[in-house]
């Protein structure tokens, strides 16, 4: 992201679209989405589990909850590598590692998109959301968190040592205030012994229904792109980057 990276961190990329529609929910609108991009999404699954919803409060405040959503299917390429999710008025586009090149995802997100614009006819857009998901391991048992990260949680001096978990997170507002950037910096469970992994969670939203036309999406996007892009880059320090051999 930004920069060009031999190893970038991204494991995840994902632009969802949650929609207006223009009449009730056709149940058979993933089965005619997978008909039209089953040659490169050929394996099909069904997916149901819990949601983490994010909602626009009044005030402009975001409002985190945890739902159960209606169940959605999953189209996946055959290395599993990218799928697309279509469930009630939502459709997302997934890429997981090896994460390609914005140039590379931005015309397959928006290639889907259309396809879904001309089955369901949507009125608009409710929310659209891009985010990108890195995970940073650290191949040593404790090191100094500034000298990887210029966005951090502030510790006092006095019980200045490595933490085991941390979690912190700030919500930024944009286009005044019609799109939100949630930016969020965590650790996880590693996949190997002695590694510290760190997520860097980036969610650049938007949260006001309508504000965006239905063919205003690909400015949106390029626009949401540069954004995360230099949030991640303001993130992280050069000693950080050399992590991914620039």
């Amino acid at each position: 992201m930004g920069k060009k990276y031999k190893n970038p961190p991204v494991v995840e990329a994902l632009c969802e679209f949650q929609f207006i529609p223009t009449q009730p929910w056709d149940i058979t609108i993933p089965g005619l989405l997978y008909e039209r991009i089953r040659d490169e999404f050929p394996l099909k699954q069904q997916q149901i589990g819990i949601g983490f919803v994010i909602q626009p409060r009044a005030g402009g405040e975001l409002e985190h909850n945890i739902e159960l959503p209606p169940p959605q299917m999953q189209f996946f390429r055959s290395d599993k590598a990218s799928l697309v999710q279509v469930g009630m008025d939502v459709l997302t586009i997934n890429h997981l590692k090896p994460y390609p090149t914005w140039e590379t995802f931005k015309p397959s997100i928006l290639k889907i998109l259309e396809k879904y614009k001309e089955i369901a006819n949507p009125k608009g857009f409710r929310r659209i959301g891009l985010r990108y998901i890195n995970k940073i391991d650290f191949n040593k048992p404790t090191f100094e968190l500034t000298d990887y990260f210029n966005y951090y949680p502030s510790i006092p001096n006095n019980l200045r040592k490595m933490p085991e978990g941390l979690q912190v997170m700030v919500e930024l507002p944009y286009e005044g205030g019609r799109d939100r950037l949630l930016l969020v910096l965590f650790t996880v469970i590693p996949e190997k012994p002695d590694v510290i992994s760190l997520v860097l969670d980036l969610n650049y939203m938007m949260i006001s229904p309508e504000s965006i036309g239905l063919h205003q999406i690909s400015d949106w996007l390029e626009n949401a792109h540069t954004i995360v892009e230099n949030a991640f880059e303001a993130c992280i320090t050069d000693k950080c980057r050399k992590l991914f051999e620039e």
